[in-house]
């Protein structure tokens, strides 16, 4: 059970950059793929950095992760909520594990 307590949310998160990843690769047929790639991919930096943070210090993570759907939510004006909800699930695992711990 301690495993799974430790390993669910990082690959959950990892998951969830991949997911977000896929839809910037509509930009092929751009003029200037490269630049609306990078572009594209911002989402993604930031859950990786959150996701690298949130690796080492848990309860950091998962505080991040629930502002990251917090800001998803207030930046689409909540019409991105069904892509919201895996953050918000990512950050409460990532706390969680505060209740699995034993002090």
């Amino acid at each position: 059970m301690k495993k799974i307590v430790y390993w669910l949310p990082r690959i959950l998160s990892i998951l969830f950059i991949a997911f977000i990843s896929v839809f910037a690769l509509d930009v092929f047929s751009e003029p200037r793929w490269l630049l609306a790639l990078f572009i594209h991919l911002i989402p993604g930096y930031f859950l990786v950095a959150i996701t690298i943070v949130a690796w080492k210090h848990e309860i950091l993570g998962g505080f991040l992760f629930l502002i990251a759907g917090f800001a998803l939510l207030i930046f689409t004006h909540f019409e991105a909520l069904i892509i919201g909800i895996p953050a918000f699930v990512i950050g409460a695992l990532f706390l969680g594990k505060m209740c699995f711990s034993k002090t």
